[in-house]
């Protein structure tokens, strides 16, 4: 135990002795009494930060993310950091919680300012999600990427990702982000599905100054500086196998496990009183899903009167879900920080999408100041949300995201 405790204070110390320079990024965050106020806050730190580089938002930015917590109204906060920066492409959508360079934080806005210096983007709104077709997401897929590939070297398609921002309301990410991926070749997409902090009523997403629902921002990126895509998660496989005997697939409603009422018969594999069942129970004791080898998690998002059980991920009747155990989630995040640095060098910043079971899980087992802090001392940036995109899949209680580096040891922090 003293030797963990050792190496966590070692990380951490380690971490925040990294010098304070982004590379090309600025990030901001605002806590405010209203979305009109965050957003003006927004604009006015953005402003004063790149004042210390000789630049302006305007002159500087190829694009600005914001991920905007649901007690702001959208609308507001959309059309107001629009009127202050009305030049700039802006993008974003509402989130479960928020991921800013302090660590876990809620009720705020975390800004992310890409500059023209080193990224070129292109977007694409994908809107109707209830009505998204196969052949029309790779067709938009493939018109993402043509107007990028314009604007950019032919030797440099490897310098590329993406990013796909979905409502989380939608229960169609696995359709989008299956077509979308099939059109993108060697390109990596990851993301996240908005949050409307844990109520599943509404989630939005931004386009500049209008707020858009059952849709998906597709936002493509080439750039100078060196990157990677990361998966983390911290379960593994146990004996425990349940199979799926009644559910309302497009619902995403599972009626039946092992031909007994859903809640009573999870409640009973994972060892728990059915009563108690709450999002705190089901981020602690998630299913998997075998696929190709590795197991992936379907996450519940809640129980229903009826006892069946909704969840976050897409569901069909006949498949097999096996009872996860959990590992060390602080040991296991660490882990892929490592495992990134030691692919990179020095990462500047992680752009991070993190489920909100996750948070629910840490903080249910009183480590969430621990995880917290963890993401503070490495650069993470995000949101918390009803789930992760990483390449083709649609991904539960996952932690998926891009690591950015330094573009030449000559500038990488000591």
């Amino acid at each position: 135990m003293r030797a963990k405790k050792i190496r966590e204070t070692r990380d951490l110390r380690t971490s925040e002795t990294r010098a304070d320079r982004l590379e090309g990024v600025v990030v901001v965050s605002a806590s405010a009494e209203n979305a009109e106020a965050a957003a003006r806050d927004i604009a006015a730190l953005l402003r004063n930060r790149l004042a210390d580089k000789g630049e302006t938002p305007e002159t500087a930015l190829a694009g600005l993310i914001c991920f905007v917590c649901a007690s702001y109204d959208t609308a507001t906060f959309a059309a107001e950091i629009h009127s202050c920066l009305p030049d700039i492409p802006i993008y974003g959508c509402t989130t479960a919680g928020e991921l800013t360079l302090s660590g876990w934080a809620s009720n705020s806005v975390v800004a992310i300012g890409f500059l023209r210096q080193n990224f070129t983007i292109v977007a694409h709104m994908l809107e109707q999600l209830s009505h998204f077709g196969v052949e029309e997401g790779r067709a938009a897929a493939a018109e993402a990427r043509a107007a990028l590939m314009a604007k950019i070297p032919e030797s440099d398609t490897n310098q590329c990702f993406g990013m796909l921002l979905i409502d989380g309301m939608c229960r169609r990410e696995e359709a989008v982000i299956s077509a979308l991926y099939s059109a993108f070749d060697d390109i990596p997409v990851i993301g996240g599905s908005a949050g409307d902090s844990m109520s599943f009523e509404k989630t939005w997403m931004i386009r500049d100054g209008a707020i858009h629902r059952d849709a998906a921002l597709l936002l493509l990126f080439h750039t100078d500086i060196p990157f990677s895509t990361f998966k983390s998660d911290y379960f593994e496989p146990t004996s425990h196998k349940m199979v799926v005997t009644e559910a309302d697939i497009e619902q995403r409603v599972v009626r039946e496990l092992n031909a007994e009422p859903a809640a009573q018969e999870y409640a009973r594999q994972v060892g728990l009183i059915e009563s108690s069942l709450d999002a705190a129970s089901f981020a602690s004791h998630p299913v998997l899903v075998g696929v190709g080898g590795q197991y992936y998690a379907r996450s519940i998002q809640k129980v229903n009167a009826d006892g069946s059980l909704s969840f976050f991920c897409a569901i069909d009747e006949g498949l097999v879900l096996t009872v996860a155990k959990s590992l060390d989630p602080y040991a296991s995040t660490l882990a892929t920080f490592e495992r990134m640095e030691a692919e990179l060098g020095a990462v500047s910043l992680y752009i991070g999408f993190d489920c909100v079971l996750r948070r629910l899980a840490a903080e249910r087992s009183q480590i969430a100041h621990r995880l917290s802090d963890l993401y503070r001392a490495h650069r993470v940036v995000g949101f918390n949300t009803y789930g992760e995109q990483y390449r083709s899949m649609h991904v539960n209680q996952t932690f998926t995201g891009i690591a950015l580096g330094y573009r030449d040891d000559k500038e990488r922090p000591s």
